[in-house]
């Protein structure tokens, strides 16, 4: 052998043992991939590709048209809206592609990345859910998107709805960064600090409140203003120190015998009053004008039917649908294990169709969430096709079986299902797939097991749903509640009225501490002075000025003599007015005037009280009623005498040479201490003759005045 050819087969013995220890490494190597691989979880599995799934049908949508919205929300945002969202996102002024899918389908915070990747193309992207925009990024475009989506967030109510949300969200982008910047800082702040934005629409609930409202209203206010204001305008006319008011000069009766309205107050009252409940019924529908209860627009037809012809075409290709807009939760395996046991079942003794669906139940979608109203409107669709029905929801985990038509004991199988299997356990919550590839195996293992029957069984027909289009519209403002709003009205106005009134009641009595009452006509004769100061008579004055007034009160109940009497001492009053002062001022009356003014409010008040006197006493007005008359000394000098109507007390409990004592008299115009007997004063003449005497000579004065 030549030394060429021993390091000939030398060096082809090193590259063999080279090339086998790489290919050991290569072996090692998938070993390890292979190993990870199968101790994987399925899970974790499903997670890896859930994404990759999702985010592949979605980018192929977006390459038909740019505004994507989902078939699973009809009652919130019908397809038919996907031209309005288009519209909006044209006032970005950049390219805009847009997402709507319910919120649970969008839980991968690395969506929009996954979209975007798939489709290649630069934009903003945004993501918007039942609400609200809920993510936006920007690829290779100028546009503050994190700050658009702030400002959508917080400068508009949750009610707001989605398409108004992005509106707000468009208009912000296109105001550029720095605006956008400072005006979602602005709604950041003022959100935190309190001003979160009110509601824009109301619910039934408050609907019924408005309308109990409404009801209260028309009667209540109507009802409280003719209760109400004449016992305040009584009150306030009688309440303690009240200021004299002046009235008419002719009676009621006088008034009666001229045929005159016996209370044209009441009419016009009355008159207001029907005008309120009238303004009120014409101006409440003006003001609780809401029509609907969400910002969602009525759905058509063709939106409703939109996801039940497509789950249905894919079941007819395939007996199991999986959503392509939500997350993947069946690996290849799981899924092709799922289809076997389908088949075996079918083909089974006794067995049938098996139809899986995948999809999630919303309630803003066309079933409402009723997983057996899905099934049936399906079912309806595949023309009534015979079979096990199952709904597992990718969103939540949960699983719900149904048979139509097959001889099958469900209602011991599937009522009694185990809760792993229909809703899951603490671990399938934990699991991105809920373990549903596992539940529906241990489920279809069940179906295998279920017992047959001799007659096939059918669930009855699932409870309605609401209806999608009129959900949302409130009912009429003057309807259901609105009629016990009436009654309640009613008594709402009694309470009121019964609250009010004692409140015044209250307030009467405190007044009356204020304003004591005058002092009671027998206690007259024992407490009047003989020599009152000026003070006295002005205080006195005021005093029977304001119970005069309170007992007179409207004077529809007085008759001519004490209608004479009032209207007499208001001419008093009036002087004082007239000189600068008011019935509440009698500093610029003269001392008679005063006199004169309690005699004749006191006679006033006698008269509305049906005693039949007609004079005071000559000795002292002050005194009060004259009993009869005697001649009485009114001089300590000499022995001239008078006949004097008397009191009681001058009558009989009054010695002769005591009248003098008695005798009113009067202080002087400067100096109190000269004071003169009364009668010398021409207005107080006339006051022993009698009220009517001094009722002439008031109006005499005035007169001449």
């Amino acid at each position: 052998m030549t030394a060429g050819g021993e390091r000939g087969r030398t060096a082809m013995r090193a590259a063999a043992k080279k090339d086998g220890a790489i290919r050991a490494r290569l072996l090692t190597l998938l070993a390890l991939l292979i190993t990870a691989f199968a101790t994987a979880t399925p899970a974790a599995r499903a997670a890896s590709t859930s994404t990759d799934t999702q985010a592949a049908y979605l980018a192929a949508q977006l390459r038909t048209d740019p505004v994507y919205v989902t078939d699973q929300l009809p009652r919130e945002i019908p397809q038919s809206t996907a031209r309005d969202f288009a519209k909006v996102a044209q006032r970005t002024g950049v390219p805009t592609y847009v997402l709507v899918l319910p919120a649970q389908a969008t839980t991968d915070v690395d969506l929009l990345d996954a979209v975007h990747d798939r489709l290649g193309k630069d934009g903003l992207y945004v993501l918007i859910d039942e609400s609200t925009v809920s993510e936006a990024e920007a690829y290779g475009v100028q546009a503050p998107a994190e700050d658009a989506a702030t400002v959508a967030f917080y400068e508009l109510p949750y009610d707001a709805g989605p398409l108004r949300s992005f509106g707000r969200f468009a208009d912000t982008v296109a105001q550029g960064a720095e605006k956008a910047a400072a005006r979602a800082e602005s709604a950041r702040e003022k959100y935190n600090a309190g001003g979160e934005p009110a509601d824009l629409y109301i619910g039934p609930s408050d609907r019924e409140d408005q309308s109990t409202l409404t009801g209260m209203a028309i009667t209540g206010v109507p009802l409280l203003m003719l209760l109400l204001v004449p016992y305040v305008r009584r009150w306030w006319r009688r309440r303690p120190g009240a200021a004299p008011r002046k009235q008419g000069t002719q009676s009621k009766q006088a008034k009666q015998a001229k045929g005159e309205s016996k209370s044209p107050g009441r009419w016009i009252l009355a008159a207001l009053a029907l005008g309120t409940a009238v303004a009120i019924t014409l101006t409440a529908p003006l003001l609780f004008d809401q029509t609907r209860s969400s910002a969602s627009p009525p759905p058509r037809a063709i939106d409703l039917n939109a996801r039940l012809d497509r789950v249905a075409k894919g079941l007819a290709e395939d007996p199991v649908y999986a959503d392509p807009e939500s997350p993947r939760v069946l690996d290849t395996a799981q899924l092709a294990q799922l289809h076997d046991r389908v088949e075996k079942f079918g083909s089974s003794k006794g067995g049938g169709p098996v139809f899986v669906t995948l999809v999630p139940q919303i309630y803003e979608d066309e079933s409402q969430g009723d997983e057996e109203a899905f099934t049936a409107a399906v079912r309806d669709k595949l023309g009534g096709k015979d079979g096990v029905y199952i709904v597992a929801d990718p969103l939540d985990g949960y699983i719900n079986v149904f048979n139509y038509g097959l001889a099958l004991d469900t209602y011991s199988a599937f009522f009694d299902l185990p809760e792993s299997i229909s809703y899951g356990d603490s671990k399938s919550d934990e699991a991105d797939d809920h373990l549903l590839g596992e539940r529906l195996d241990d489920l279809m293992v069940i179906l295998a097991k279920t017992a047959r029957t001799d007659e096939p069984t059918t669930p009855g027909d699932p409870y309605p749903v609401t209806d999608p289009i009129a959900e949302d519209e409130l009912r009429p403002l003057y309807y259901g509640e609105f009629w016990s709003g009436l009654f309640l009205g009613v008594l709402a106005a009694l309470l009121f009225f019964g609250l009010a009134a004692a409140v015044l009641g209250i307030v009467r009595v405190l007044l009356r501490r204020r304003n004591p009452e005058p002092l009671p006509t027998s206690t007259l004769p024992h407490v009047s002075p003989a020599a009152p100061s000026l003070s006295y008579l002005r205080e006195t004055a005021t005093t029977e000025i304001r119970a005069m007034t309170t007992a007179f009160g409207t004077g529809e109940t007085a008759d001519a003599r004490s209608l004479d009497r009032y209207e007499a001492t208001m001419v008093l009053v009036d002087e004082a007015s007239a000189a600068g002062g008011s019935g509440e001022d009698l500093d610029v009356l003269r001392p008679a005037a005063l006199v004169a003014i309690i005699v004749l409010a006191r006679a006033t008040r006698a008269a509305l009280a049906d005693e039949d006197t007609t004079r005071c006493c000559g000795v002292n007005p002050l005194h009060g009623p004259a009993k009869s008359s005697r001649h009485v000394r009114v001089s300590p000098e000499g022995n001239r005498r008078k006949m004097l109507p008397l009191c009681d007390r001058c009558l009989n409990d009054t010695a002769p040479n005591d009248y003098p004592a008695l005798l009113l008299t009067l202080p002087g115009p400067d100096d109190e201490s000269q004071r003169t007997p009364y009668y010398e004063d021409d207005l107080l003449s006339a006051a022993p003759e009698g009220y009517t005497k001094l009722v002439r000579k008031v109006r005499e004065s005035a007169l001449s005045h």
